[in-house]
């Protein structure tokens, strides 16, 4: 059940104080996927991420609805993914470089639970907008990656009327 405790913390928060460390956390992670589901939750969160992107000169955003629901007009949409098994074995890399044990099948096993969860859910569901530019990062590395999106926002402000 929803509490007014769980609105009012997502009220609160102000993103000058983030951690960055803590938001790329697991823990981190499953909690967004969890509190997205609930409606009140994310509309508590929807002005302040749509702020937060429209201040010049712009942002990077990365979630699982932000080039559906909270910036549907954005300039270039790039909806990145790879395959279930290489998230899972960099995030357990991720995971052991900060010194955490990784089990990598564990690791897995939560990525394709929240995969599903995401993908059914019906606020917000996990899906790349029709105009996003698909970027599966499964046989890239960090460079490459770098390289295709760059590639991705040079291309469409080329193209931009």
């Amino acid at each position: 059940m929803m509490s007014c405790a769980q609105v009012a913390a997502a009220q609160a928060l102000d993103p000058t104080q983030f951690d960055e460390t803590a938001l790329k956390s697991h823990a981190a992670g499953e909690a967004a996927s969890v509190v997205s589901a609930i409606p009140q939750v994310r509309a508590a969160l929807f002005q302040l991420q749509q702020d937060f992107a429209a201040v010049p000169p712009g942002a990077v955003l990365d979630g699982r609805d932000i080039g559906t629901v909270i910036c549907p007009r954005a300039e270039v949409k790039i909806f990145v993914t790879a395959s279930a098994e290489v998230r899972a074995k960099r995030r357990a890399l991720e995971m052991r470089r900060l010194g955490q044990i990784a089990d990598e099948t564990a690791v897995l096993a939560d990525i394709r639970r929240r995969d599903e969860r995401d993908s059914r859910r019906t606020v917000a569901p996990l899906k790349p907008a029709p105009d996003a530019h698909i970027l599966d990062t499964s046989d890239l590395d960090i460079d490459a990656v770098l390289q295709h999106a760059i590639a991705i926002v040079e291309e469409a402000r080329r193209s931009a009327p």
